[in-house]
């Protein structure tokens, strides 16, 4: 089973990632690691060097090859990956895509000191949010199959709400509770 985690930057994909991976004991995959190993350079190196759009395509690349392996594991993208059509295709179709939904304020709250998010290396990185937020949004939507609503729980309990959505669906076994 490969679970992908989708939404704006900050929302906490590879947080609740790492955690969720560990709860479910399987691996974690970070695309932007993946990339970043890939190509020698971080994210934000290689969007200054060869701009978005080749990052783009190297991320569809790294995404589609990420979502054919056999072994399972929870997968954490990027938070444009959505804007690309082949990548929401594949994120339906391969995955059990969760969308972890931030209002852009919350986003903002979590990244207003972080200067490795390229996209937010602006004059307005909460206006920007914004703009990302109106167009994303469908997109997440439009690739998850579940929609989680982050707010200010803690990563624990956001994984307990991911884990119990995957026992719901039916696609892990729902562990026993006390006294059954």
């Amino acid at each position: 089973m490969r679970v992908a985690l989708v939404g704006l930057p900050g929302s906490g994909k590879s947080t609740i990632g790492r955690q969720l991976a560990r709860r479910l004991g399987c691996s974690f995959l970070d695309t932007d690691h993946v990339i970043e190993r890939r190509v020698g350079l971080s994210i934000r190196e290689f969007f200054e060097r060869e701009g978005e759009d080749a990052f783009r395509d190297l991320e569809q690349d790294v995404i589609d090859g990420l979502t054919q392996q056999g072994e399972s594991c929870v997968l954490s993208t990027g938070g444009g990956a959505a804007l690309r059509p082949a990548n929401r295709q594949h994120l339906k179709q391969r995955t059990h895509a969760v969308y972890l939904h931030s209002a852009p304020e919350e986003v903002y709250r979590r990244l207003r000191h972080d200067r490795n998010r390229p996209l937010l290396q602006v004059t307005d990185p909460l206006g920007r949010l914004r703009e990302l937020y109106s167009v994303r949004d469908p997109l997440y939507r439009e690739s998850a199959r579940f929609v989680i609503e982050t707010g200010r729980p803690t990563v624990a309990a956001l994984v307990n709400t991911v884990v119990m959505q995957l026992e719901l669906a039916g696609l892990i076994p729902s562990c026993p509770t006390d006294g059954a």
